[in-house]
């Protein structure tokens, strides 16, 4: 499985990046919105730690379903999910390279989103840095189990990205509020002990992470 998910992972890293416009519009989503609530603080006032966390999921989590919608395009487009549930192949190994090339477009979008946070809502790392790398892992990773299991169920369906948003976010809101605590107190400097925090996102993982391996041979393969 391992095997035939790096192959996947590659290989749609490798056309959504290779024409180098693949990850723009999630890119400019992500920069547009924090730009956008940059607007709203008087100027001179700092927006507040746990706003400007926020508002850096926030956009990380519209990119996230754009990303996602993109890496199941790629199959669908050209009728190719087909080939790909019948390849020789365990079908867990598409939603582990789905997750995987998703992982590694959200962290590459997130490169960019957090300079913009730090210059366009005047944060900075302030302390509880290597907690908030602890968490942004744990946060991401739920995201991307997630985008790869309910991707699948939202491709060949009108409005496939409305249905993806509805279906994800609420299913988000526990993992989400772990990211913006642990980031808060990342930005606040007030050495808040974000403890519990990472343990919900674990707990979130590993949840999740089990039900997609036993779900997805049923999303994936099961529509046509």
């Amino acid at each position: 499985m391992i095997r035939a998910a790096l192959t996947i992972a590659r290989k749609d890293l490798r056309l959504v990046l290779g024409g180098g416009v693949g990850l723009a519009q999630p890119v400019l989503l992500g920069l547009l919105l924090i730009f956008v609530f940059s607007l709203s603080r008087p100027p001179g006032e700092l927006v507040p730690p746990q706003a400007a966390a926020g508002i850096f999921w926030l956009a990380s989590l519209f990119a996230m379903v754009l990303v996602f919608n993109t890496l199941y395009a790629l199959e669908e487009h050209n009728g190719a999910r087909l080939a790909l549930v019948l390849a020789p192949v365990p079908v867990h190994g598409v939603w582990l390279g789905k997750a995987l090339a998703g992982l590694t477009l959200l962290l590459i979008a997130q490169a960019v989103f957090f300079p913009a946070a730090v210059a366009f809502l005047g944060q900075g790392v302030r302390g509880g840095a290597g907690q908030a790398l602890l968490g942004l892992a744990l946060a991401d990773w739920g995201v991307v189990v997630l985008g790869a299991l309910l991707g699948a169920l939202a491709q060949g369906q009108a409005a496939r990205e409305s249905l993806l948003t509805l279906l994800l976010f609420p299913l988000l809101v526990p993992l989400l509020l772990a990211g913006i605590k642990i980031f808060a107190a990342c930005f606040a400097g007030d050495g808040a002990d974000t403890t519990g925090w990472l343990g919900l996102a674990g707990a979130f993982d590993a949840l999740f992470s089990g039900a997609a391996l036993i779900l997805f041979p049923f999303v994936y393969g099961g529509e046509e």
